[in-house]
């Protein structure tokens, strides 16, 4: 039995009928030829409606603004990389020699991508059980652990600066560096004269959110 195939059946709960999917899934585009986008995009997809139905009946009194709180913090890429780096997807990621090079097994990005390609390949191999059953059992840790709808950093920055009669958060992008498959953004955030913040993230959106969660302890 091949690595992936074990990995398959010993990770992800499921004897694959057509291990190509699986293989594809962990295959990142600087190899050239097929990647896992295309089962990325279909299992982002699929993530997004399990999860959905999970909230909508575990938490039956909770209003929409709550439940989409919970949801993106579990659909997000940093909780779909922890994912992957408990299943030991860094080791078995096939890359280019320049991105492997450049430490990209080790960002959320990619780890976090290869976890949805995974899910999309459990689907179109095994069904929409199977791949439910993969994710209700790795997120229940995240699940469980959600005592109250979590603040996205962003949001409750943009409820601070209101409240304080302040214009929305600034975000610039101060730099951009690295390769395209691996790379960092160092972004600032202010409001008004009450503070600044700079983070840096493998993406726009991660380094807004760091300087965010960051410009939010400095005022809180």
């Amino acid at each position: 039995m091949s690595v992936v195939a074990t990995f398959v059946r010993d990770q992800l709960g499921h004897a694959a009928k057509d291990i190509g999917l699986f293989e594809r899934a962990l295959t990142h585009s600087s190899v050239g030829g097929d990647s896992y986008e295309r089962l990325e995009f279909l299992g982002d997809r699929v993530l997004g409606v399990v999860i959905a139905r999970a909230l909508y009946e575990r938490y039956p009194d909770e209003p929409e603004g709550n439940l989409s709180k919970r949801y993106n913090a579990l659909v997000a890429r940093e909780t779909c990389a922890e994912v992957g780096r408990a299943l030991g997807i860094p080791a078995l990621l096939r890359l280019g020699k320049q991105a492997r090079g450049d430490g990209a097994n080790q960002s959320d990005n990619v780890v976090g991508d290869a976890v949805e390609a995974l899910i999309g390949a459990l689907l179109l191999d095994g069904g929409m059980d199977t791949a439910e059953r993969f994710i209700l059992a790795r997120w229940e840790q995240f699940l469980a652990g959600q005592g109250h709808a979590p603040q996205h950093p962003k949001s409750g920055l943009q409820e601070l600066a209101a409240a304080r009669g302040r214009k929305p958060p600034l975000y610039e992008v101060i730099s951009r560096t690295g390769e395209h498959h691996n790379p960092k953004f160092t972004v600032r955030v202010s409001v008004g004269k009450l503070g600044d913040a700079t983070a840096e993230g493998s993406s726009k959106q991660e380094a807004e959110t760091a300087a965010a969660a960051a410009l939010l302890e400095q005022l809180q």
